[in-house]
């Protein structure tokens, strides 16, 4: 139980990647974390980019704080996408950013991370459909499974999921 007292944010929105969501979910619950599921509005109901999972945000963005969460996770699919369009989405995460909290990013999330402007000069990793994006980001793209870059966690695909789970257990525990 390492991450027993701590409380973790996962970003949920439109279209999210039904793995890239559940399993960092659970497993953060599965080490002892409280696990707050955040999105653009409370009792949002949002659809996987598969169609076949739903989840329910338990709050909305602009009602947690930085202060409050020890970690804030993005999974990716298309809700990056809407999610970075969000101005308490980005306020939430650039202010994490700020307090050198854990961020955790996978496969598309790193768009939420470079329109919240924090990824300059900094190694990313993701979706290589995001490699441009993100290297305009002024990011340093760089193709692992997943890697720890100060208070960032990195991780690539759906396929290196438990190698992103285990950075962030780590960075956490």
């Amino acid at each position: 139980m390492r991450l027993k007292n701590k409380t973790i944010g996962i970003l949920v929105g439109p279209g999210y990647e039904d793995l890239e969501f559940w399993v960092p979910y659970m497993r953060m619950q599965e080490d002892g974390a409280e696990v707050k599921v955040i999105g653009t509005k409370a009792g949002g109901i949002y659809t996987s980019k598969s169609g076949g999972l739903s989840v329910e945000s338990q709050i909305a963005a602009n009602d947690i704080t930085a202060d409050q969460l020890d970690a804030l996770l993005v999974p990716g699919g298309w809700a990056p996408d809407k999610l970075r369009r969000d101005k308490n989405i980005l306020l939430l995460v650039r202010n994490m950013n700020a307090q050198e909290k854990i961020l955790g990013f996978i496969c598309h999330a790193g768009w939420v991370a470079a329109s919240a402007d924090i990824c300059k000069g900094k190694r990313v990793t993701g979706s290589t459909g995001i490699k441009d994006d993100m290297e305009n980001a002024g990011a340093i793209w760089v193709d692992e499974p997943a890697f720890r870059e100060g208070h960032l966690v990195w991780g690539r695909v759906v396929a290196d999921i438990p190698d992103y789970c285990r950075e962030l257990i780590a960075a956490l525990g």
